[in-house]
C-alpha cells in the first residue's frame, strides 16, 4: 500500500470538518484560492477533461450581484462568507482535450458527437471536481459550505450568457464562527455497503 494520511489529517478533512452556518471575519487571501485550484486540478476526471469552471465572489459588490439568485435561507451564509465560489462546468470541455489528453488527439470525438453525452460527462466530472474542491479547501485550513439553493437558470443567464458553462453549486469558503455545528448522523458500513 502507498503511504496514508495520519488520523490528524483525516480528522481535518473528514471527521472534524463541519459545514458552517456562520462565518468569522477572517479573510481568505487570493494566494489561498490559487493554492486551492492547484490541488483541485490534480484530481482524476474522464480523459482528464477538467470541466470545472470556478468564479470566486470575494468583494461585497460581487456578492451582491449573486444575491438576487440565492434562496432566502442561503443568503446570509452566502453573502457573509469571505468568499463564495460558484462551481460550474463547461459543456464544451472537449475543445481542450487536444491539450489535456495529448496521448490521443481523437479524444475530442469521444464527446462532441452528442450535446447530451457531453453535458452528462461535464456535469458528472464537474461534480467530482466540486468534491475535490471541498476536500482541498479543508486540507488548506478552510471551512466549506456547499449549497444548491439558488436559481441555476438565472445564474447561468447572468454569468454565463454564451450558454457553454452551466452552474452546479455554490460553496462558501472561510473560517466558521463558533459554535461548531453538531455532527449529523451517518450510515454505518453495513447499512449501505456490500462486499461481493
Amino acid at each position: 500500500m502507498h503511504a496514508s494520511l495520519d488520523d490528524k489529517a483525516l480528522d481535518i478533512i473528514f471527521r472534524d470538518a463541519r459545514t458552517p452556518m456562520h462565518w468569522s471575519d477572517e479573510p481568505v487571501g487570493d494566494d489561498i484560492l490559487q493554492k486551492l485550484w492547484d490541488l483541485v486540478k490534480w484530481g482524476p476526471t474522464s480523459a482528464n477533461c477538467l470541466p470545472a469552471r470556478i468564479k470566486f465572489f470575494k468583494s461585497a459588490a460581487a456578492k451582491e450581484k449573486l444575491r438576487p439568485f440565492v434562496a432566502e435561507s442561503n443568503i446570509e451564509k452566502t453573502i457573509s462568507a469571505p468568499v463564495c465560489a460558484l462551481l460550474s462546468y463547461d459543456i464544451e470541455f472537449y475543445e481542450h482535450l487536444p491539450r489535456l489528453f495529448p496521448d490521443d488527439q481523437s479524444a475530442k470525438t469521444w464527446f462532441n458527437w452528442s450535446v447530451d453525452h457531453a453535458t452528462t460527462t461535464a456535469f458528472r466530472n464537474g461534480t467530482l471536481q466540486s468534491g475535490y474542491f471541498i476536500i482541498a479547501a479543508r486540507a488548506l485550513g478552510l471551512d466549506a459550505a456547499p449549497m444548491s439553493g439558488f436559481d441555476n437558470a438565472a445564474v447561468d443567464a447572468e454569468f454565463f450568457p454564451d450558454g457553454k458553462v452551466k452552474s452546479n453549486m455554490l460553496c462558501g469558503l472561510g473560517i466558521r464562527a463558533e459554535p461548531t455545528p453538531a455532527r449529523a448522523p451517518r450510515f454505518d458500513f453495513n447499512e449501505v455497503c456490500e462486499i461481493l
